[in-house]
């Protein structure tokens, strides 16, 4: 693992090595969106991983999906992770907030207005949702009018914005597992007529869009992306016969921008990740899916990817970078707590030294 350990730069960052601790939904932000009273600590406790990207972050009413996720467009959102981020810092640590959009995987019993969800079509997923009143079916989505695509590519520079004044080092743009982004990508999910739908060019657009504004409001070197191409197992989502070929437009467009990472969550398309490498020029996150541990170097050393992001063992083990190094065991992850809760499962985990 001797390239693992070397250090790497990722847009205006100098990391110390090639982890990452990839953005892990919690669920434990105030009712107002702003982060929990225990988030400065759970990030920081995991500041070895040199880059951490957080939890999805909406960055606005309509942008929420889920109970208790955290927003980035008010003010006691940006006072509440400005403690986050200067705990990271303090601890020698850079973090990215992750901004996502749910579009249609939305519930009015979630979000502050309680308004109907939004999506470039009215095409519910057909999957249910956690409320406060335990499971319910997601209902059909509001599709988006041009005029209200141009606010919600605004929202998403203005959350920007945001999280740069919150002392984050960048953001990172959530273009995958099913949410607003994806779903303007996705086949089964937009059957609009407009420049936003129907050809591949169409369909990219608006993730094009919204990556172009965020990189003009903080710079293209703190503006990373997240992808999941031809992963089908996520809410409802089914790319369609050419799905690739969706990406094949969009990460070129996307690497001409000269953004800070593209971030892949690939579950296996081998020969597809290296045309991925093919287009991207910068540094590639690979977020590799069911991965064994001993394979968390693999596409490091191969020259596919500079940094391996990881999620469920770096959140049960704050101190996974030195338990990594000195081949320790890894604490069980406790899946009961993933989503909601207290300290328990979030940040009691011991380290080596305690």
């Amino acid at each position: 693992m001797k390239k693992m350990w070397s250090p790497v730069k990722v847009g205006n960052m100098n990391l110390p090595h090639r982890l990452a601790m990839a953005p892990m939904t919690r669920n434990r932000a105030q009712i107002d969106g702003t982060p929990g009273e225990l988030a400065d600590l759970y990030y920081s406790q995991r500041a070895s991983m040199g880059l951490i990207i957080t939890e999805g972050t909406q960055p606005s009413d309509d942008g929420q999906g889920y109970l208790l996720s955290p927003g980035i467009y008010t003010k006691k959102h940006i006072e509440g992770w400005k403690k986050v981020t200067d705990a990271v810092h303090a601890e020698g640590g850079h973090i990215y907030i992750q901004l996502m959009h749910a579009g249609r995987m939305s519930h009015p019993d979630n979000t502050p207005h309680h308004r109907q969800g939004v999506a470039p079509s009215a095409i519910s997923p057909g999957v249910q949702i956690f409320t406060a009143k335990g499971m319910q079916d997601v209902p059909a989505p509001r599709a988006l009018s041009e005029a209200e695509i141009t606010t919600t590519i605004a929202d998403f520079r203005k959350a920007a914005a945001a999280a740069i004044e919150a002392g984050a080092d960048g953001v990172e743009i959530h273009g995958a597992n099913g949410y607003l982004i994806h779903q303007f990508i996705s086949e089964n999910a937009n059957d609009r007529t407009d420049q936003y739908g129907g050809s591949i060019e169409n369909r990219a657009l608006f993730a094009i869009e919204v990556a172009t504004a965020v990189a003009n409001e903080i710079g293209a070197d703190r503006t990373g992306f997240r992808i999941s191409p031809g992963n089908l197992a996520y809410i409802g989502i089914d790319e369609g016969e050419h799905g690739l070929d969706v990406y094949r437009h969009l990460i070129p467009e996307l690497a001409k921008l000269n953004l800070a990472y593209l971030h892949v969550m690939h579950t296996g398309n081998d020969e597809f990740l290296k045309e991925i490498r093919d287009f991207w020029s910068s540094s590639l996150l690979v977020n590799r899916f069911g991965r064994p541990l001993e394979d968390i170097d693999t596409d490091i050393e191969a020259g596919i990817a500079e940094v391996a992001p990881i999620g469920a063992w770096a959140l049960a083990n704050p101190d996974f970078v030195d338990r990594l190094k000195k081949d320790a065991p890894l604490n069980e992850q406790d899946r009961m707590t993933f989503f909601g809760g207290d300290s328990k499962g979030y940040t009691d985990y011991p380290t080596l030294n305690n």
